[in-house]
């Protein structure tokens, strides 16, 4: 049984990698549409990590 510092780990761990790969696919991103739509998942996934400018 993991602990709650291990869960909260696991948490931030999983958390980083879901933000590195939304900021790798925004750097790819076309359409304003797109963009917006991947800003707004990385922000709800993660409301205080700061986001690439426009």
């Amino acid at each position: 049984m993991a602990t709650e510092r291990q869960r909260e780990l696991r948490r931030r761990r999983t958390r980083r990698k879901k933000l590195r790969k939304l900021r790798a696919r925004l750097a790819e991103a076309r359409t304003k549409e797109e963009r917006a739509r991947i800003r707004e998942k990385m922000r709800r996934i993660s409301p205080w990590a700061p986001l690439p400018e426009e």
